[in-house]
């Protein structure tokens, strides 16, 4: 059952519900045909960057991209320089990008509900778990960059 809490799997479970309120229950709804599947898919492809961005810094620093494990190194370069969490910030943007591109307006509350359910679940841990681990380091990495942006 663990594998179901995990960063990927509450996305999927938004962009579901979206979709779904997108299809079935718009209401009349909408936010206007072109400028919103523009902006969508801008924000699809920066949230897909973000995360390819983010994946590459792992693999170069060899450490996990898992969220409950313990990293063996504190990545701070590349994108990490910018933000602290590029790949929930990624998955942000991927699900507004979504919603916009499908018209869900109804659906929109979910992109600040899945922000606070990553940072209570996983952001919050995670950096509790590097400040034990990475004890100053992490402590001037936290004052230099943001957490967001």
């Amino acid at each position: 059952m663990k594998w179901v809490d995990i960063p990927p799997v509450w996305l999927a479970l938004c962009l579901v519900l979206g979709w779904w309120q997108s299809t079935y229950w718009t209401l009349g709804l909408g936010l206007g045909p072109v400028w919103a599947d523009l902006l969508g898919g801008l924000l699809v492809g920066c949230g897909l960057l973000l995360n390819a961005l983010a994946i590459y810094e792992f693999r170069r620093h060899r450490t996990t991209v898992i969220p409950h494990q313990a990293p063996t190194a504190l990545i701070t370069t590349g994108i990490f320089s910018r933000t602290r969490n590029p790949i929930y910030l990624g998955d942000a943007l991927i699900l507004a990008g979504f919603l916009l591109f499908w018209d869900a307006v109804l659906s929109l509350p979910l992109i600040p509900l899945f922000v606070w359910w990553i940072e209570k679940r996983f952001v919050v841990p995670e950096e509790n778990r590097n400040r034990r681990i990475f004890r100053a380091d992490f402590a001037r990495y936290e004052q230099q960059t943001k957490r967001w942006l």
